[in-house]
């Protein structure tokens, strides 16, 4: 039974990013739970980049994801391929 709660309490945790998998986020629309699905973002720093995207407009690339206090290049690099601004880049 102590099994069975273990796998369950590591499906639910695992399901938030589970319901982005094989889709792009796109960072100019996306809610404060499909930010966090991005590898390295919480929920502190999903609010900031609502936060900033309230403040600033939208983002006009990827990359200006890094301006997002706590973002950083190392984090816009390793989920790249799974981010958008949902525009011709």
């Amino acid at each position: 039974m102590d099994m069975l709660r273990k796998t369950l309490l590591a499906l639910l945790i695992m399901l938030p990013a589970l319901s982005f998998a094989g889709e792009a986020i796109n960072i100019n629309t996306a809610d404060k739970a499909a930010l966090m699905s991005i590898k390295g973002v919480g929920e502190k720093r999903a609010e900031a980049i609502i936060a900033w995207r309230e403040q600033h407009g939208l983002f006009k690339s990827v990359d200006d994801l890094a301006s997002v206090s706590g973002i950083g290049p190392a984090i816009v690099e390793a989920n790249r391929e799974n981010l958008t601004t949902g525009s011709k880049q």
